[in-house]
């Protein structure tokens, strides 16, 4: 017969036991999307993840700042160009963002294989997807929101009514909302096919500026033929498109396009496939990771 001692020993090595609470599920969720929304700006990380991402959040607030100021020392009656077309006007910039930070944000521990150290806790992949996707909506929204809270903070400051510059600030910020939720899902989804980030980038570039020029071209061409009906709903070709076009149609905002989405059903297309798409994103990308190995 074995002797007993021979079959192992636990030695007490010394550690401190930790005698804490044990958060559960929900804490670990949260605890990941607090860290991935400030990751996508660097904060955390090292100093060149910062470089970036900040060089862009400084790049889309430098306009309003200059409107800003201006509006308030000339005493302007209005803001020039208002607060529905600053993120139109600035896309490039924001495609920028969502390039660099998508995958930053998922491509890294798919390269590292460390999806098993994730999935090792209480933490299953809707968890995770979910903690990831919000994240990146909320820098995409910060991105987007702090620019036209310089505008409306200086309209404020130029003494413009605010009964006048509130439903147009609100109708912009509620845009944001929904443009961050759109280009965090395609951008989370096109990142999370590959685990090389470089590739991630250029593929988010390429889709983005592509579905941009698409727009541009169907919608220019429809209506220099007098086809107001193609050249509106051409606004589904773009992600930038189909929340003004939602904007418009839904939250009563200017439009910046030569078309807008015709009449009731327009707005009930474009507000389906937004929805479509958010949750296309999100369908998705628990379906690319239900088929990764852990």
């Amino acid at each position: 017969m074995a002797d007993p001692s021979a079959k192992g020993v636990i030695h007490d090595l010394g550690y401190r036991h930790y005698e804490g609470e044990r958060l559960g599920r929900a804490q670990i969720v949260r605890a990941l999307y607090v860290d991935s929304a400030k990751g996508a700006f660097g904060i955390g990380r090292s100093a060149k993840s910062k470089v970036m991402p900040m060089l862009v959040l400084g790049a889309i607030c430098l306009p309003a700042v200059i409107v800003a100021v201006v509006a308030s020392v000339t005493h302007l009656d209005r803001l020039p160009g208002g607060y529905t077309s600053y993120l139109v006007k600035t896309q490039a910039l924001i495609m920028v963002f969502v390039a660099g930070q998508a995958p930053a944000s998922v491509s890294r521990d798919l390269r590292f294989h460390v999806m098993s150290l994730y999935f090792s806790r209480p933490l299953q992949r809707v968890d995770y997807v979910a903690a990831k996707l919000a994240a990146l909506a909320t820098a995409v929204f910060v991105l987007c929101a702090l620019p036209l809270t310089i505008l409306f903070a200086g309209a404020l400051l130029a003494k413009l009514p605010l009964s006048e510059q509130l439903p147009d600030f609100s109708r912009s910020v509620g845009g944001a909302v929904l443009l961050a939720l759109v280009l965090a899902g395609i951008g989370l989804v096109i990142a999370a096919i590959t685990p090389r980030r470089g590739l991630g980038v250029a593929s988010i570039i390429t889709v983005l500026a592509v579905l941009a020029g698409v727009h541009g071209i169907v919608q220019g061409i429809a209506t220099e033929q007098g086809n107001d009906s193609v050249a509106g709903y051409a606004g589904l070709l773009s992600p930038f498109s189909l929340v003004h076009g939602v904007q418009h149609s839904t939250l009563g905002a200017d439009t910046v396009y030569p078309a807008s989405p015709p009449g009731m059903l327009g707005a009930w297309v474009f507000a389906a496939v937004l929805v479509a798409v958010v949750g296309g994103a999100f369908g998705a990308l628990l379906l690319r990771y239900r088929g990764v190995r852990i």
